[in-house]
């Protein structure tokens, strides 16, 4: 493991360095073990973990190359406008795919939140967000039924929350109470995200209120794959 260690913080060093360049071919498996005097698996094996953490990327029978990791979709954290419109703005093939709705147990951040009763039921609606047919994050908004009495029938078929409150009238939403922290995937989160449980998760976790009303909407909790955004505070 050490050995496969050293390998991974020389190649990274030298990518950091700038000594290799976007698309960039590196040593081969063979050029690599013979560099360390190591054995090929324990070469590939650096390899494999160097992807899983998004330094480089793998063709078929052509070898490893360095991943631009400075073309990243750009994510501001504290904005007015919804995710999708955004993502569309700036050019990509966005799709929001519904993957859950259903009511959860009582969770006192939450139902404090969403100034909730804890005899009301909460709704956790979630979206599986794709990017260039890429997954690229999920987000989860939890909704008090008392607010949206049709959310246990309808919950299933949002792909947009902000749509669904612009429909109900809602029009000035604002981010309010945000907490970012960092984390690994999970199992679940992995399958979701298509990713290894080297890749950082962002979360960030927020109240969606109304403006002009002043009622607090949502709970949210938007896990970002690390790999693919750059963050604007």
């Amino acid at each position: 493991m050490s050995e496969e260690m050293d390998i991974m913080d020389h190649l990274i060093t030298d990518i950091q360095a700038g000594k290799y360049d976007p698309d960039d071919k590196l040593p081969s498996e063979n050029e690599l073990a013979d560099l360390f005097r190591v054995p090929r698996i324990t070469a590939r094996k650096a390899y494999e973990r160097l992807q899983e953490l998004g330094y480089i990327y793998s063709k078929q029978g052509k070898g490893s190359f360095v991943k631009d990791r400075h073309q990243r979709i750009p994510l501001s954290l504290f904005t007015r406008e919804s995710f999708s419109k955004k993502m569309l703005q700036l050019g990509y093939h966005y799709q929001s795919k519904n993957i859950f709705c259903e009511p959860i147990e009582y969770n006192n951040k939450i139902y404090e939140a969403l100034r909730a009763e804890e005899r009301d039921r909460v709704f956790k609606v979630g979206r599986l967000r794709i990017i260039d047919q890429v997954p690229i994050a999920v987000h989860i908004s939890y909704v008090a039924e008392t607010m949206f009495d049709d959310i246990e029938q309808i919950g299933s078929k949002i792909t947009s929350m902000f749509e669904f409150y612009r429909e109900r009238g809602y029009t000035d939403l604002r981010s309010t109470q945000t907490l970012l922290s960092v984390t690994f995937p999970a199992k679940y989160e992995r399958e979701l995200l298509a990713c290894s449980g080297l890749i950082p998760l962002l979360v960030l976790e927020s109240e969606c209120v109304d403006y002009r009303s002043g009622r607090t909407l949502e709970y949210s909790k938007t896990f970002y794959r690390g790999d693919y955004f750059t963050y604007v505070l």
